[in-house]
């Protein structure tokens, strides 16, 4: 098939199963309400809160502005790393040429080389649609910030449910931007898949390894939670 071993095909299973399962454990499972992104969800409705009671919000302008220049940024950049990979495409012939010099691993046949070549550009294609649909949903929430009634109305309720429903858009804006992250991180992992199955796989455990550490044992989780109590004295 293509020139691809049984090895190729059970690292590249192990490679899917360690995406689709770091996804379902974190955004699925009970597990995921300790990680970092959860925690972080509690904030961004907290912002909402601080928000619906000023009337004077150009802080909070600010704070979406840059979370939508940080958005369209990996978008753009997304865009580029498509294009990159599609160069492989065409430079199929000088590839085979070097890795037949090369003294360590297997020359891939050309089916094999285009097969992968094309896999990394689904990955980045399906990165740009993440981060350009989290974009567009920031923008939503930055609609729904503006029709949030000013504290001096008085119409609590009104602005309460306003506020809850930027939330609620900020908080699914923010679930496609990580994920839009998390195919970036992957990528990564893909590209040990062009040296040979076991590289895939030993680097698909290694991001897995490192992104779980940056959700439930790093200092920016110890920050998140920080209480009142364990914060320094000024």
């Amino acid at each position: 098939m293509l020139g691809l071993s049984y090895y190729d095909l059970a690292a590249l299973a192990f490679f899917l199963f360690c995406w689709l399962g770091y996804h379902i454990f974190l955004e699925h499972w009970i597990f995921g309400r300790d990680s970092l992104n959860s925690i972080m969800n509690g904030f961004r409705f907290d912002w909402m809160t601080q928000m619906q009671q000023r009337d004077m919000r150009m802080v909070d302008t600010q704070i979406m502005g840059s979370l939508q220049n940080g958005t369209a940024f990996f978008a753009s950049t997304s865009l580029f790393a498509l294009g990159g990979a599609a160069t492989l495409l065409r430079a199929t012939d000088d590839v085979l040429q070097i890795f037949q010099e090369l003294p360590f691993g297997v020359t891939p046949t050309r089916g094999s080389w285009e097969m992968k070549a094309v896999g990394l550009m689904l990955i980045f294609g399906y990165a740009f649609f993440k981060f350009s649909w989290s974009y567009r949903l920031f923008n939503y929430a930055a609609i729904l910030m503006g029709a949030t009634p000013p504290a001096s109305t008085g119409n609590i309720r009104a602005r309460n449910e306003m506020a809850r429903r930027a939330g609620e858009m900020i908080v699914v804006a923010g679930s496609h931007f990580n994920r839009g992250q998390r195919a970036f991180f992957f990528a990564l992992a893909y590209l040990g898949w062009f040296i040979g199955p076991l590289v895939l796989a030993g680097m698909s455990l290694a991001v897995v390894f490192v992104m779980g550490l940056r959700q439930f044992n790093s200092s920016a989780l110890r920050a998140a939670n920080l209480t009142l109590t364990e914060m320094p004295d000024d």
